[in-house]
């Protein structure tokens, strides 16, 4: 497809535009310089950072290790910080020595309950208990990554704070993967104790470490991460011995005849030419003995979307459909779905604004546009507040298929170090053009083709 058909079909083009009350270019450009320096003497120290906290990965709402070291090194730049914000998290106020607008930074702390596979001189041996069973522990979706990046970037833009044209906000966010059973936590409970509070920011920024082409940048303005939902059904039939079904309700056929049809919503029932939606079971418990029809069967899974009108569609669709099936078969179904998070989604605005940043950063390695990612993020909450763009940024060492690496969450999840002042780079950038008003995107109209 030719450039320009991808402007028709689009309907927009983009000219750079100055921003009223811009700093002026070559003072931008010295900022930049500043960086470029700030970057190449704390890479050492981000290394060490990201090593310390993967070889010490906490879960949700237990991150106290990692908050005290986040804590003490920002009090070490000379940060005003304040703690025990949703339990452990973070957040960390600098103030630049010339009046301007007040950016947000953000970066998450936990880790995942699973036994690190790969084999390098820091990995994880911790183990804890979580939801009753003992686990492993490790930084399996790369937080320890944005932990160390955001630190970086913090020491980077303290050491300029007498040319920062503006506030900048670090925040370190507990439980992004969710809190434990029974608690709140994670960017809801950041923000309700006050995290986007005096001052509040007139943009967020967050970053995360995926399996791409290490130090490629990819972002989206609009739609870039799905909403999400939690599936919990529950088929209570009837329980009976093995050898006589019809003694009895067989709960395990009709959760089999549920997850089947469960299947047909996204696939014949909704228009996802409009939104793409994803409906996954991903557990089926029930019995404990092959020759023993159980009384019940228990089903857990997620549900994903970009659009909340869908996401109330699709939640109707699963309590019909798993409820008229149970009682087809003489069974019984609960259906319990519980709001996740929400779609994460860019300002097209500030995309437009920060994609020279983004691009500039990359070099060689490239920044670019990507597809929808049916993830999901509780960045969204913070980009509820104010203006958000959340990006991606490669882990896939030279060589690999990015295509065949482990994927976040994975046991052999590995995040190639050299993705780590890519990271502060584009941070400490996009922090200092947002605050000093660099050059912006005038949207101009085209007639669609």
């Amino acid at each position: 497809m030719s450039i320009g058909r991808r402007v028709g079909l689009y309907g927009f083009v983009f000219s750079l535009v100055a921003v009223p009350g811009a700093v002026a270019q070559k003072d931008t450009a010295a900022l930049h310089a500043q960086i470029e320096k700030g970057v190449a003497a704390i890479m050492p120290q981000v290394v060490a950072w990201r090593r310390d906290i993967h070889q010490h990965p906490e879960l949700g709402n237990r991150e106290t290790r990692t908050a005290q070291l986040v804590a003490d090194e920002l009090r070490s730049l000379g940060i005003e910080v304040r703690t025990g914000v949703a339990y452990t998290g973070v957040v960390g106020v600098l103030k630049g020595g010339k009046p301007g607008p007040v950016v947000a930074l953000r970066a998450d702390m936990d880790a995942l309950p699973v036994t690190e596979l790969v084999d390098v001189p820091f990995k994880s041996t911790v183990r804890t208990q979580y939801n009753g069973q003992e686990v492993g522990v490790m930084h399996a979706c790369g937080h320890d990554n944005h932990v160390a990046i955001l630190l970086g970037t913090a020491a980077v833009l303290a050491g300029m704070r007498k040319d920062l044209p503006g506030t900048v906000k670090f925040i370190f966010q507990p439980a992004e993967e969710g809190p434990p059973a029974g608690e709140q936590g994670g960017a809801a409970l950041m923000v309700a104790q006050g995290a986007f509070a005096d001052p509040v920011p007139d943009a967020v920024f967050g970053l995360h470490v995926w399996p791409g082409r290490v130090g490629e940048i990819v972002y989206r303005p609009g739609p870039a991460m799905a909403g999400s939902m939690g599936l919990s059904i529950v088929v209570h039939g009837r329980g009976t011995h093995g050898a006589a079904p019809w003694a009895g309700v067989d709960p395990v056929v009709i959760s089999s005849q549920i997850v089947l049809a469960l299947q047909t919503i996204p696939s014949r029932q909704l228009n996802v030419s409009l939104t793409p939606a994803i409906l996954t079971v991903a557990t089926i418990h029930g019995g404990n003995r092959g020759n023993i029809i159980p009384d019940s069967v228990v089903m857990t899974g997620t549900v994903r979307t970009f659009d909340k009108a869908m996401a109330r569609d699709i939640k109707e669709r699963i309590i019909r459909t798993a409820q008229h099936i149970a009682e087809s078969g003489g069974a019984t179904a609960d259906v319990q779905i519980v709001d996740g998070y929400d779609p994460t989604v860019n300002d097209s605005a500030l995309v437009a604004r920060m994609a020279p940043t983004l691009q500039r950063v990359a070099g060689d390695r490239g920044a670019r546009v990507g597809t929808l990612v049916m993830a999901s993020e509780d960045f969204s909450v913070y980009a509820e507040h104010a203006p958000g763009l959340f990006f991606f940024l490669g882990i896939v060492p030279d060589g690999k298929d990015p295509a065949t690496a482990p994927a976040n969450h994975s046991p052999l999840f590995f995040a190639d170090e050299g993705a780590l002042p890519v990271g502060v780079r584009a941070m400490s950038n996009l922090a200092v053009d947002y605050l000093s008003g660099a050059p912006t995107a005038k949207r101009t109209r085209l007639t669609s083709r």
